[in-house]
């Protein structure tokens, strides 16, 4: 099974165990309704033990779909992290620096002048060296010593 993450605007929303779940970002996309979506979104919420065990109980008999997840602290207390897919109002989008996903910027055009000069070429910089061939007789030094 794969994860499947809720599509909410705020964290309460996305805790409802009839929150709409989508397993990738195309697919919350198509579940926004004309909201943007900002990003894969986690929260770590630090509860007691029996409030992290009804909150998993709440999210029906087939559990949490890969949203939720247990954890302790340092001291052994229960923290319990909440991964969801962040719906806001397209007027609202935070600025590129602080999203969590970010297109890759296009690739910069190609240059049209080619800025090689003649003196790369003149001064022998892109000749080929050739070895010299290997001398025919240079095994029968070894094949002597062998059969003597």
């Amino acid at each position: 099974m794969s994860l499947a993450y809720p599509v909410a605007r705020s964290l309460e929303d996305a805790l409802k165990p009839d929150a709409p779940t989508a397993r990738s970002r195309r697919g919350a996309m198509s579940l926004a309704n004309g909201l943007a979506l900002e990003g894969l979104e986690t929260s770590w919420l630090h509860m007691p033990e029996a409030e992290a065990d009804a909150l998993f109980k709440a999210q029906g008999p087939d559990g949490a779909a890969g949203h939720l997840q247990r954890y302790e602290d340092t001291s052994g207390h229960t923290v319990v992290a909440v991964s969801w897919w962040k719906l806001v109002d397209p007027n609202d989008i935070r600025p590129p620096e602080k999203r969590a996903f970010e297109p890759a910027p296009p690739p910069p055009p190609p240059a049209d002048e080619d800025h090689t000069d003649d003196l790369y070429f003149r001064r022998g910089r892109t000749k080929t060296r050739r070895k010299k061939p290997a001398d025919p007789n240079q095994m029968d030094l070894f094949s002597k010593n062998l059969k003597g």
